[in-house]
């Protein structure tokens, strides 16, 4: 019996031995983007070949964020940079150079039109493409192209993904479409805090109001909150929406004096948490335009 176990001891040993070592596991591709939207397209078409780190998590603002040091490791480290350009990061070419970043920077609005407005008394250029679904499909393009250039041998994966996730946005697109011919026309008008749904007005058929022009870094004045609540109570405009990165206080006072409802509340600038309403950009498109239909179009 000895004899047998000895045998059978040496029999596995020399197995093993003889046995080629598991192949080690390929290391994702460290990708940094600027804020929750750009990393969940890149997740979106890099799959698990991807590891993606937002700067700007879920409920924040990008317009106000500050830098941490941790962030400037993270730049460091990355092999791709995802950031939306137009303005948006004012402080993320600082950040970058900062940290001493060698990786390609993929800027997602480029081949956007621009939509074009005032801030702060001085032309500039709405950065929020991404509310547009059309724009949107450019962002995934962009970055499809910025992972196949970092990361070659994957390429045919990340072309697959792309197409299905471009065929989830064309029927993103069409949802949201039908949604807002629901809507009777004399009320497709969005009330928000700042004016970040322009791009989806401009695509979708909506009037867009708000006291806060594209950025939240500048409080609106007494006398724009008045002509607004004005504009509101003129227009029977039917409710106002507050935002995931504002706070509810503003909205809430044009609400009360101006006699409009408050609808529910739509994701503009960032995502929510993952087991949130918008945990994803489709799922926040879908979430917004519910919130819309149910405060626009309340009979539907």
């Amino acid at each position: 019996m000895r004899l047998q176990r000895l045998f059978a001891v040496t029999l596995a040993l020399a197995l093993a031995l003889a046995s080629p070592p598991a192949p080690a596991e390929t290391p994702k591709l460290p990708i940094v983007a600027s804020f929750s939207v750009l990393a969940d397209f890149t997740r979106q078409i890099g799959g698990d070949k991807v590891e993606v780190k937002a700067l700007v998590g879920p409920n924040g603002d990008v317009h106000v964020y500050e830098p941490s040091p941790a962030d400037a490791q993270s730049l460091a480290a990355a092999r791709l940079i995802v950031m939306n350009g137009l303005n948006l990061e004012g402080w993320m070419a600082r950040l970058i150079a900062a940290s001493g970043a060698k990786a390609p920077v993929i800027v997602a609005s480029k081949g956007v039109t621009p939509r074009e407005g005032v801030i702060e008394g001085e032309k500039g250029v709405d950065p929020h493409a991404w509310q547009s679904v059309a724009n949107a499909k450019i962002y995934v393009a962009n970055i499809l192209a910025g992972l196949i250039a970092a990361d070659p041998a994957n390429a045919a994966y990340y072309r697959a993904r792309g197409k299905t996730y471009d065929a989830a946005l064309d029927e993103t697109d069409s949802d949201v479409r039908a949604a807002i011919a629901s809507i009777p026309p004399r009320n497709r008008k969005i009330i928000t805090t700042h004016d970040a749904f322009g791009y989806f007005g401009a695509a979708y058929g909506l009037e867009l109001i708000a006291p806060q022009g594209f950025s939240t870094e500048s409080e609106p004045s007494a006398r724009q909150v008045a002509g607004l609540i004005e504009q509101i109570r003129r227009e029977r405009a039917p409710a106002v929406f507050l935002e995931n990165i504002s706070d509810p206080r503003l909205m809430e006072r044009i609400a009360q004096e101006s006699g409009a409802k408050i609808g529910g509340e739509l994701f503009s600038d960032s995502l929510s948490p993952p087991n949130g309403p918008a945990g994803t950009y489709i799922a926040m498109m879908k979430h917004n335009i519910i919130e819309l239909k149910k405060a626009l179009a309340p009979d539907n």
